[in-house]
């Protein structure tokens, strides 16, 4: 019951995130853009927690937990195909030109452009990779608690290194996320004490 509790408290923080939408949106952006993207973002969440349940059924179910190694091996050839699959849209939409072009009018300079793409890279894999070993060690549900956990983060992050606007929404968010983290992990303290 935690569980589920934890799931709705976190997912109401999440979307007070949304609610407050119009504080990060560029200009020249259409309301039908906005909605698509919200779409898209919404169905890539999805995509992501399907990832999640699938990893983890792969992990006990046909890998049997044998290893982190075959799990990683497992991981590896996930990420390979991702990458061929974003290269191949990239290459589609001609946008590493338009990376050329981002990188020159970078506020911070060509090199910073290129720093930013390697370590947002790096970055990026050593959450798949923790990710991985959450799932491999414990469950989906965590995963997923711990992922959403990290998008109020995010934010508060934004605020403090970027000088991002602070919200109410922003804060509500962030105490909302906190109290359904601590009821997840309140709630499988206490069946463990039980069992």
């Amino acid at each position: 019951m935690s569980s589920i509790n934890a799931i709705v408290i976190i997912t109401a923080g999440a979307v007070l995130l949304a609610l407050d939408a119009s504080s990060d949106r560029f200009p020249g952006i259409y309301n039908r853009q906005y909605t698509l993207g919200f779409i898209w973002d919404v169905l890539g969440s999805a995509l992501h927690g399907l990832i999640f349940a699938l990893s983890e059924m792969v992990f006990v179910k046909l890998l049997g937990r044998r290893s982190f190694h075959v799990v990683l091996e497992q991981q590896v050839m996930v990420s390979l195909f991702a990458f061929a699959f974003t290269t191949i849209g990239v290459v589609v939409n001609r946008d590493f030109q338009a990376m050329k072009s981002e990188a020159s009018g970078f506020k911070h300079g060509v090199a910073s452009y290129y720093m930013v793409l390697v370590w947002a890279a790096i970055t990026f894999q050593l959450g798949v990779l923790g990710g991985t070993a959450v799932l491999f060690l414990t469950s989906t549900v965590l995963a997923g608690v711990l992922n959403a956990v990290r998008v109020p983060l995010t934010n508060i992050a934004a605020v403090i290194l970027f000088h991002d606007p602070m919200s109410g929404f922003k804060i509500l968010s962030l105490i909302l996320t906190v109290w359904g983290f601590a009821s997840y992990i309140f709630g499988h303290a206490s069946v463990s004490k039980v069992s």
